[in-house]
C-alpha cells in the first residue's frame, strides 16, 4: 500500500472530486485541514492545469491530498448518432447565440496526468470510469501513492482489487454527477448503496469508502456503522465557501423551482445525476451515448446558459440529498457531518 492509509483520517469524511468547476485547491485543502481528505478533480483539465492546482493546494495544507483521474474508456457513440443529436440541438445553440462544440474523442490527457501525479506525488490517486493497468497502478504505488478505485458494482470491485488498488470507493445510485460505471454502454446499477456496500465488504479485504447520495451526519454514521472506513460526499460541499460552484449552480440548488434529480445522458453522453431542468426534459429521450463527444458538443450551450444566469440548459449536477446541502465554510460543514 502507499504510505497513506484512509483508515487514519481524523475525520472519516472524503470531499469528493467534482470536475468542471466545484473542486478547487481551496476546497481540497480545507477538507484535509478539517481532518478529512480533500480531492482535486483532474477531469477536463490539462496536465499542466492539474499540476498548477495540486501545487496551489499543497500551499494551503500540510495534510494529505487526493487527485481523481478519469480512466480512459471507449466511446459508446457513433458519428451518425452524434450528428443526429447535433441537429436536435441546433435550436438551443441559436437561442443562446453560440455554435455547438466539436464532438471529438480524447482520453482526457491520461498519460500526461499520470506523469503529473507521479511527479507531484499526492498521497492518494483515485480513478473514475475504469481502472489503470496493473503496471500503471504499480508505478503509482512505487511512488508511495495510495490508489483507490471507484466502483459501482460487485464485479467492478473484484476487478479493481485484482488489478491491485489499495482501497475502494463504492458509489451508490444516489450520487450526483457522473456514475463511475466502467462500461460506457451499461445503464448505471440501481442496487442501493446499503446493499452494494454490504456485498463489497463481504467480498474484498481492502478498505472501503462509501459514496453516493450521502449528505448528512446520519448518512455518514450509517455507512461507518456498516463497515465503511470513510464516507465520501460531494453534493454536501457544493455550497461551501471554498467550492468553485458557479453562481447559477448555487442558486439552482437553493431554488424551490427544482423538485427532483434525474439520471441523464443529455449533457455529456454518459449517465449523470442532476436537477431536472428544461434541457433534460426536452432532449434526454433523443440523447445518444457517446462520451466525451456529447460533452464537447453541448459545452458551448451549457456555458452560455450558465453565463446568462439561466439554469435550464446547463448541467446542475446534484445527488439525491441536495436539499440538505448547507452553506458555510468547509470546516463548518465538516463539523456538522462528523465529530473528531
Amino acid at each position: 500500500m502507499g504510505t497513506f492509509d484512509i483508515r487514519g483520517l481524523r475525520r472519516p469524511v472524503v470531499v469528493a472530486p467534482m470536475a468542471g468547476g466545484p473542486s478547487t485547491p481551496e476546497l481540497a485543502a480545507a477538507g484535509s485541514n478539517a481532518g478529512g481528505l480533500g480531492f482535486l478533480a483532474a477531469g477536463y483539465l490539462s496536465a499542466d492545469g492539474l499540476a498548477e492546482r495540486l501545487t496551489a493546494a499543497r500551499g494551503l495544507t500540510t495534510e494529505p491530498l487526493g487527485v481523481n483521474l478519469f480512466a480512459p474508456q471507449p466511446s459508446a457513440g457513433t458519428p451518425e448518432q452524434i450528428g443526429a443529436y447535433a441537429a436536435q440541438l441546433a435550436g438551443e445553440a441559436q437561442h443562446y447565440g453560440v455554435a455547438l462544440g466539436d464532438p471529438h474523442y480524447d482520453d482526457d490527457a491520461w498519460a500526461a496526468k499520470l506523469d503529473a501525479v507521479f511527479d507531484l506525488r499526492p498521497e492518494v490517486v483515485s480513478f473514475t470510469f475504469g481502472l489503470p493497468t496493473e503496471a500503471e497502478i504499480a508505478r503509482l504505488r512505487s511512488a508511495g501513492i495510495t490508489t483507490v478505485g471507484t466502483v459501482t458494482t460487485l464485479d467492478e470491485a473484484w476487478l479493481a482489487v485484482s488489478r491491485g488498488v489499495d482501497a475502494l470507493a463504492v458509489q451508490g445510485p444516489g450520487a450526483g454527477g457522473h456514475r463511475g460505471t466502467f462500461d460506457p454502454r451499461a445503464a448505471p446499477g440501481s442496487q442501493s448503496l446499503d446493499h452494494l456496500l454490504a456485498d463489497v465488504l463481504a467480498a474484498v479485504d481492502v478498505p472501503v469508502a462509501a459514496a453516493g447520495g450521502l449528505i448528512s451526519a446520519g448518512d455518514v454514521a450509517g455507512v461507518l456503522a456498516a463497515g465503511a472506513v470513510a464516507a465520501q460526499l460531494g453534493t454536501a460541499f457544493l455550497l461551501a465557501d471554498e467550492a468553485g460552484s458557479s453562481p447559477v449552480h448555487r442558486a439552482a440548488l437553493q431554488s424551490p423551482e427544482f423538485t427532483e434529480t434525474v439520471v441523464t445522458r443529455a449533457f455529456s453522453g454518459r449517465y449523470a445525476r442532476g436537477l431536472r431542468n428544461r434541457f433534460i426534459v426536452e432532449h434526454d429521450a433523443q440523447a445518444p451515448l457517446g462520451y466525451p463527444e456529447i460533452h464537447y458538443l453541448t459545452s458551448p450551450v451549457r456555458k452560455a446558459s450558465a453565463a446568462a444566469g439561466d439554469p435550464q440548459a446547463t448541467n446542475v449536477w446534484a445527488g439525491t440529498g441536495w436539499r440538505q446541502a448547507r452553506t458555510g465554510t468547509v470546516a463548518e460543514i465538516m463539523t456538522g457531518l462528523a465529530p473528531v
